[in-house]
Formats: structure tokens, C-alpha cells, sequence
């Protein structure tokens, strides 16, 4: 078949015995790389039509090895259609090459050793061609003995020609009925392992046909290329091995050569191949879906079809789950109204869901706003599958029907910045986005932020200048609100330390019990934020008063820093604090401090006090904790989450007013306690 049979038995005598022979299977890819690049050209030929070649090696290949079914199994097989690829009219076969690499794998040796060393000798003569081309051209090689072979097995019995040099192939020797029956199963593995490498072969070219995109929008491409010279090599180690396979079931001597050790990792190369081709072409859509989202976002005309193409992929529209009812709707009920995309992960508490029901009731009175839950979820399990339907039954609002298959995942986390926390994106009926993420704004104002945009936004962060405290408290927990009317001061205070807590509640309660407190009627209450009213710790009303002051600082971005800001920014600083505290005058701001300074205010109580009958308690207070603040002044650290969307990129320092250094920290996502959802 692919040379005489004697030579097999002069080459296999010619191994040295008791020489130690190289384990193929077990070379590390960093091995086969730093050998086969030895025979490599940078310069690369690229004028090789390989397409051409290739082509025509598929039509010989796929007809031979259909040629083998009919042959060795009989009738049953399934004979199809092959479609036959022409070449282009100025490709010219690279004949002597072809000739120069079939004699290289000619009648040699069984062994893991010589077919490496058969290999690097074909990629030596093929140093100036492309990865993809070497291996087409070695499969070539091999696709013109193995074609003549079969071909010649066809012709023997009705052309006189083709009889006498079907002899010389040694046709009539494999083809004896009983060498056939014995070899059957053989022949079969061999015809089976060349179409397995013919596919793997096929795929080089894809990936190739892909290297025009822009890596940053397939980035599973550069993986994949990177190791194509590696998969190339087993491509042709595997033809080398199929080579010397036919030639021995054409001879008279039987000679052990196992194909299942190759028939194994061409097939691992092939699932690999296959599995990232399908990432690259996944990547590719989402690219193209994430450019033609731009587009649309750029000349938006009606919010439905802009919802469409944002949600589903190609013609894959689904309807919507309407949580009130349980039942599906068309997506026509978006038609000319106000979409708010409510955007999480799973990770979604009870709060979460509870902040957007009083809005959805709100909204229903004039049916002008709808709004869709849309899960995003890298990788979907049953586990998820179950948690998803959990979630749906706790929301009245309408709900994407099958989330798997969201088309605009990286629109979402690139234009809109999700990372993973709840997001509320407010679209206009003309498919215009007027808000980002009204969430934070929600969170504070609630109805009172209607219609959610930023101009809203804007007016409300202006308008409530330092009356943002009782927006911040007034749902953490429900004794609050009795005690902010009428304008009482009151104390918020917490930390991580237990025993400043301990220390600042003595001496406060202490503080406001002072007769000459009482005499001015200054009446202050105390509310310490993360502890129950038996003193437990409370992470519920803790997570959500940090929670409220991330929002508040959130929806400040749009702004230059002004004094309400940095007040803000200030106790955001205080968060990972031993202690802190905030003095408000109902919903107003009196003063923020850091546990340390406001302590000592109280402490110092004795010094000041004179001063409170004649000039007012909060003047008093505020001008001897500026004096105690600027003599005790500590660094300011702010830590913002990164996922609750965008971050400022510059930050000044609300204390001496220079621009803050810029640090990344990872921390513990659990700061409401082991068994919160964020």
C-alpha cells in the first residue's frame, strides 16, 4: 500500500535492541513545542493555496474511506453524499513535495519513537509553510497512496491496467477473502482514524478563516491558536502512524502496532478543537449582537424593539412572565411604555425585591411603567434553575421567560457597568436610557424619584441638600421615624469594636442626661445602628444603613463635591472604623465624626457647656468637634464597592481636600452576616 512489504522487515531489524525508546504520549506540550519550533521559518510562505489542496484532499479521502465501508462491512452501510470541492483554476500541486513526504513515511518501523522522528523530519522540509498548511499537506501526502489504494480495489476486476498495478500495491493480498475476514476489524479502526483526522485537519482551517476578528472580541481565539502548532503535530504523528498501519496490513509480516494510544488523543484533540471553535463562534455573536446593541442605542426608535434586541438572540423570541398572574404575555405589552430593567445576578435579597414593590404598586396607577427582572448568570445549573423560579414567585413584575439565552449579557456589564449587584436601567418608549442604575436613587427616595431619571436625580440630590439622614434610616428599622419627628436630635452610632461601642453608649447616655441639657431642652435620643434592642448584634439593620449610604454616595457621582457629599464620602471613610458616629436634628445633618473625636466631644462636655445656654447646642457641639477633628485628624481610607456599578475615578479627600490615592481591595462579601444574600 504505501511501499513494499519486505522493506518493513529490513527496517525493523535495523532498531538496535535494548535501546531506550521514547514514550510519545507522555511529552509534555512544552517538549513538543520546543522541537517542533526548531523547524519552524518565521517567515511563512502565505502564497500556498492550502484551501485548494485540501479541498481536493477531502474529496479523495472521503470517497476512499467510503470506498472501505462498502468494501470491508458490505451492503448495511450508509453510503452519502459527497459534495466535491473544485480547486481554484491557478492552483498547481505541489507534486514533488508530496512525493518527498509520502517517501519519508514509507515502510517504517512500528514504533512511538520513529513516528516522532518521522515527524519532525516532515516538518523540516516543511519549515516555510503555515502550521495549518503542514498538516495538509502531510494528510495530502498520505491521501494520495491511500486514494490510489482504494481506487485501485475498485477498477482491478474491469480494467486490465488497473489490474496489473493494482498486483504491485499488493490490492489482491488485503482484499483475499480470508486476510479481509481476519483484518476486518483493522482496516475499520484504520478507515475510522483517518476521519477522525481528516476533521481535526478541517477545523485548523476555521480557526484560521476566524484570525481576521479583533482579538479583544474573541479572546478564546488566541488560546486556541496558541497551541494549534502543538495540534498540528498530533495530526500528523497520527497520519505517520496510519501510514505505517496500511503498510503492514499489506504485507506478509504481522507486526504489532496499536492505533488506540493515537486513535485517543486525536479524538481529545478533536473535542478540544470542537469546544473551542464553538466558544470562538459564541464570542464572535456575542461581538456582533454587542456592536449592532450600540448601534441601536444610538438611534433608538421604539423601546419594545430595542427591549427585543437587547434580550433575545436572532429570531428566538420568547414571551414574558407576568408575576401577578403567573401567566405569560407577548412582549407587545412593552409597546410605547417606560421599561425598567430590574438587572441582578441571583444573589438577590428580600430587601432587594422589597425596595421595587412599592414602586411597581406606584407605577401601576398609570400603567406608563413596566418592569422586567433580568437574571444574568455565567453558567446555569439546576441548582440555579431552581433558585431563578424562588426568586420569580416573590416578584409581581414581569420576568425574561428563559434567561440562559440573554443576547446582550456583555452590552449589559460593559455600556451599563454590572458587576453582580442590583442595577434598575430606565428606558424612555422611544428606547432612550434615562437612567444607568435609578436603583440607588430608589433606595433612597423611593416613589419620591419618579420618573427615575438622572435629571430627577439631579433635582433631589440638590434640593434635599442635608436633609438626606432620615432618606437613609427610615426603613432599617421601625422606631426610627417616631424618633426624627419633630426635629429630635438624635445619635447614630456604630464600629467594629464592641467595647467603643460599649464605652461611647455610657458615656452618651450619660451626655444626654446632663441637667444642663435638660434645662435647654435639647433632647437627644441614641440609636446604635447593628445592634438589637437587647444589645445583639443585628447585622440586618447594619447591612442596610451601609447599603443606604453606598446609594446616597451613588447618586452624588453626577456632581462636583460639595459639603453634603464629603459628609457623605467622610462616614463612608468611618465603615471599617473601631467607631463612628452621626448627629442628626430630625432628617437634617448636624455633624459626622470618626468614634475618636465625637467621643472626646462628649467627653470634654464640661468645657463647652457653659457656652450652650448663650450660643445654641449644635453651634457649640460642631465648632468644639472641628476643633478636636483638625488636632486628631486620621487618614482618610474609602473603600466603594466595585459592583454596584460605576466608580469614581478620581476621589479628594473629604478632610484635607486632596486628591486620594487609588488602592484595589478584596474583602468578604458576607458584611450582613452568614446568612445574607449580599
Amino acid at each position: 500500500m504505501l511501499g513494499l512489504a519486505n522493506n518493513v522487515v529490513t527496517k525493523v531489524a535495523s532498531v538496535v535492541t535494548g535501546h531506550h525508546e521514547l514514550s510519545l504520549f507522555s511529552m509534555s506540550d512544552k517538549k513538543i513545542l520546543d522541537e517542533i519550533y526548531a523547524t519552524h521559518h518565521v517567515n511563512v510562505d502565505t502564497s500556498f493555496d492550502d484551501d485548494s489542496l485540501f479541498g481536493i484532499v477531502e474529496n479523495i479521502l472521503k470517497h476512499a474511506t467510503q470506498t472501505v465501508d462498502k468494501i470491508v462491512q458490505g451492503t448495511q452501510v450508509h453510503v452519502e453524499n459527497i459534495e466535491e470541492h473544485t480547486p481554484k483554476a491557478s492552483f498547481s500541486t505541489p507534486l514533488c513535495t508530496l512525493k518527498s513526504i509520502a517517501s519519508e513515511m514509507q515502510c517504517k518501523p512500528p514504533t512511538e519513537e520513529v513516528a516522532h522522528k518521522t515527524t519532525l523530519a516532515i516538518l523540516n522540509k516543511l519549515s516555510s509553510y503555515s502550521w495549518e498548511a503542514k498538516a495538509v499537506l502531510t494528510l495530502a501526502a498520505f491521501a494520495m497512496e491511500y486514494g490510489e489504494f482504494w481506487l485501485l480495489a475498485q477498477l482491478q476486476e474491469s480494467h486490465r491496467l488497473a489490474k496489473s498495478i493494482s498486483i504491485l500495491k499488493r490490492v489482491p493480498f488485503l482484499l483475499k477473502p480470508s486476510n479481509l475476514q481476519k483484518k476486518r476489524q483493522v482496516v475499520l479502526e484504520l478507515n475510522n482514524l483517518i476521519k477522525t483526522t481528516l476533521q481535526v485537519i478541517e477545523i485548523f482551517d476555521q480557526f484560521d478563516k476566524l484570525s481576521s476578528y479583533d482579538p479583544k472580541d474573541v479572546p478564546e481565539l488566541a488560546s486556541a491558536m496558541d497551541h494549534i502548532p502543538v495540534d498540528v503535530y498530533w495530526a500528523i504523528v497520527t497520519v505517520v502512524a496510519c501510514a505505517t498501519k496500511a503498510t503492514i496490513l499489506t504485507s506478509d509480516v504481522e507486526k504489532e502496532h496499536d492505533l488506540a494510544p493515537y486513535a485517543q488523543k486525536i479524538h481529545f484533540v478533536l473535542n478540544k478543537l470542537k469546544i473551542q471553535l464553538k466558544i470562538c463562534r459564541t464570542q464572535i455573536e456575542e461581538a456582533e449582537t454587542y456592536r449592532k446593541l450600540k448601534k441601536t442605542f444610538r438611534t433608538p426608535t421604539e423601546v419594545k424593539e430595542v427591549f427585543k434586541a437587547l434580550i433575545f438572540t436572532k429570531d428566538n423570541v420568547q414571551p414574558l412572565i407576568d408575576g401577578s398572574t403567573k401567566q405569560t404575555v407577548d412582549i407587545d405589552i412593552l409597546r410605547k411604555k417606560n421599561i425598567l430593567l430590574f438587572i441582578s445576578s441571583l444573589e438577590i435579597s428580600d430587601d432587594d425585591i422589597s425596595i421595587l414593590k412599592p414602586i411597581y404598586e406606584f407605577t401601576k396607577k398609570d400603567n406608563q411603567h413596566k418592569i422586567v427582572w433580568v437574571p444574568i448568570v455565567e453558567q446555569w445549573t439546576d441548582d440555579l434553575r431552581k433558585k431563578f423560579e424562588t426568586l420569580r414567585l416573590k416578584m409581581p413584575w414581569y420576568t425574561v421567560q428563559n434567561p440562559a439565552t440573554i443576547a446582550g449579557i456583555r452590552f449589559i456589564k460593559e455600556e451599563w457597568k454590572f458587576k453582580g449587584k442590583p442595577t434598575l436601567v430606565v428606558m424612555s418608549p422611544r428606547g432612550k436610557v434615562e437612567h444607568s442604575n435609578a436603583f440607588h436613587m430608589i433606595r433612597v427616595w423611593g416613589a419620591q424619584a419618579f420618573p427615575f431619571t438622572e435629571t430627577t436625580e439631579k433635582e433631589l440630590s440638590n434640593s434635599h441638600g442635608h436633609k438626606w439622614v432620615g432618606n437613609v434610616v427610615k426603613e432599617i428599622h421601625p422606631t426610627l421615624p417616631n424618633m426624627m419627628k419633630d426635629d429630635k436630635y438624635v445619635f447614630f452610632y456604630g464600629g467594629k469594636d464592641n467595647e467603643w461601642i460599649n464605652q461611647f453608649t455610657k458615656k452618651a447616655t450619660a451626655f444626654v442626661n446632663d441637667p444642663i441639657l435638660k434645662e435647654a431642652k435639647i433632647h437627644i435620643e441614641l440609636f446604635c445602628v447593628g445592634k438589637g434592642s437587647k444589645g445583639e448584634d443585628d447585622h440586618g439593620i447594619l447591612g442596610r444603613f451601609w447599603t443606604g449610604i453606598e446609594s446616597l454616595f451613588h447618586t452624588k457621582n453626577h456632581k462636583e463635591p460639595d459639603s453634603v457629599s464629603q459628609e457623605i464620602q467622610k462616614l463612608l471613610s468611618y465603615k471599617n472604623e473601631s467607631g463612628w458616629a452621626v448627629l442628626s436634628k430630625g432628617h437634617s445633618l448636624v455633624v459626622t465624626g470618626h468614634g475618636v473625636s465625637i467621643l472626646k466631644v462628649i467627653e470634654d462636655f464640661d468645657k463647652w457647656k457653659d457656652h450652650v445656654k448663650e450660643k445654641g447646642f449644635e453651634f457649640c457641639f460642631t465648632t468644639y468637634h472641628e476643633k478636636i477633628r483638625v488636632a486628631n485628624r486620621p487618614c482618610c481610607r474609602l473603600d466603594i464597592p466595585g459592583s454596584t456599578g460605576k466608580v469614581p475615578e478620581t476621589m479628594t479627600c473629604p478632610d484635607c481636600h486632596r486628591s486620594m490615592e487609588t488602592f484595589i481591595s478584596y474583602k468578604c462579601c458576607h458584611i450582613d452576616g452568614p446568612n445574607a444574600h449580599h
